[in-house]
């Protein structure tokens, strides 16, 4: 495998994109600009995030400019829970599609294995996780539809030619076991919580075994956490000692490290950042390679350390316990 891409089914995906979550809309078009230009081709949406327009512009502004073409680039975005209704599924597709002013998704992903009522788009958009904000007790509203049934509307998607790839977030090894039983066209992709503190090995494994490629979001861990004040800074994993000593080594970041532990496991990786440096900084990890001893000592952080998990934050935020995983 060439290690600056990710086989995916036939097609093969930049191992390295840039995270579109909690990228602000006021500077996101710009970014999205400006990371194509020091070649980014790997964009991670999700219509939650909420700043699927800008980040269309800024794509639009990076095609005008001649920085890339189309085809060059892989674009991904996520079906939001209130849209798993079979019926609902096309609507939520052909609204990032105009958002993103795209003609097709590289690849459409089930955001999470939750059913949440729906919310039309008129209503509110992005709907978000609670079902009437002006409620007296907002809550979430748990909209009981099979994932199957959500799943077949997901490959009329590739069937009408609006995506080319499907797949799954955050699901864990009995859904994707469950999935593979009834799935006329497979998963191509797993996109999951992975770093050194939740490295989730059976979970890759297990998809690896089905041919399915691996996505890490929140790779650095806790870093995308702290300002949600879902993780403090004592969280972090760039200050553990076998990070600094491998940092130290081959003279990059420890940053660099951790994510290129990500990618040497043989799974692409989404960091996020608006600040130029850094975003070349993340992109420059193929120039360097960690040894046996460090890829080891690095997973050996493993703590079951899940920063996003409905069970922990849904209950605070959202007046609703819904736990997806045991």
């Amino acid at each position: 495998m060439n290690e600056a891409v990710i086989n995916v089914d036939e097609s093969q995906m930049p191992a390295v994109g840039l995270g579109l979550w909690k990228l602000d809309k006021s500077s996101c078009a710009d970014v999205v600009r400006n990371a194509i230009e020091i070649g980014y081709r790997h964009l991670d949406s999700a219509a939650d995030y909420g700043n699927e327009e800008e980040v269309g512009a800024g794509i639009q502004q990076a095609l005008a400019d001649g920085l890339c073409k189309r085809e060059d680039l892989w674009i991904t975005s996520k079906l939001w829970n209130t849209f798993h209704r079979p019926e609902h599924v096309r609507e939520a597709c052909e609204k990032t599609l105009a958002d993103l002013a795209v003609d097709y998704l590289d690849l459409y992903l089930i955001h999470f294995p939750i059913s949440l009522k729906y919310v039309g788009i008129e209503t509110r958009y992005p709907p978000e996780w609670i079902a009437n904000p002006d409620a007296a007790n907002p809550v979430m509203e748990i909209d009981p539809v099979p994932l199957a049934d959500t799943w077949r509307a997901m490959e009329a998607l590739v069937a009408d030619g609006l995506v080319k790839q499907i797949g799954i977030c955050n699901y864990t090894t009995g859904l994707l076991h469950d999935l593979m039983a009834y799935a006329k066209i497979k998963p191509a992709m797993l996109q999951i919580e992975s770093h050194p503190y939740l490295t989730q090995e059976a979970l890759i494994r297990t998809a690896n075994n089905y041919g399915i490629a691996v996505t890490a979001f929140s790779p650095l861990a806790a870093l995308s956490y702290v300002e949600l004040d879902m993780a403090t800074t004592s969280d972090t994993v760039l200050s553990q000692a076998v990070v600094l000593a491998a940092a130290k080594r081959v003279d990059r970041s420890p940053a660099q490290v951790v994510l290129r532990w990500g990618i040497q496991r043989g799974i692409a990786i989404i960091p996020k950042s608006s600040k130029l440096e850094r975003l070349k900084e993340n992109l420059a990890l193929f120039d360097f390679e960690l040894n046996n001893d460090e890829m080891a000592a690095i997973s050996a952080l493993n703590a079951n350390r899940r920063f996003n998990d409905p069970g922990a934050f849904c209950e605070g935020a959202f007046n609703t316990f819904h736990a997806i995983y045991d």
